[in-house]
């Protein structure tokens, strides 16, 4: 059985957590209402990237598949983590190759 696209998905936000809390970036306390009422992209002035990724991106996407709404068919997340996660080195490679394939799935590129 194939799976669809929001389940392949789902399978991917649930890797992507996994790493953010492997990686200790994961947090408890979630922003101030002021810190995510940022209109900047990535939220970049208000929190760091795994932040937006964990409060805003996976929120979001989760949301959208739960309502059945359509998914964002342009995503190009990866560059913003491969910079992010520099200073990670190494560390950060499973991270950044889920992110790469949310970016080509829901782009409908080919890794």
């Amino acid at each position: 059985m194939r799976l669809t696209k929001a389940q392949q998905t789902l399978i991917l936000l649930a890797q992507l957590s996994q790493e953010l809390k492997a990686l200790t970036l994961w947090q408890s306390c979630r922003p101030t209402i002021e810190q995510m009422a940022s209109t900047a992209p990535f939220h970049y002035d208000t929190l760091t990237f795994e932040q937006w990724l964990q409060f805003v991106f996976i929120e979001r996407i989760s949301l959208m598949i739960e309502k059945k709404q359509p998914l964002p068919s342009e995503m190009s997340l990866l560059p913003m983590a491969t910079e992010s996660f520099i200073s990670l080195g190494n560390k950060a490679n499973k991270l950044v190759g889920v992110i790469g394939q949310l970016d080509c799935l829901l782009s409908g590129r080919n890794l």
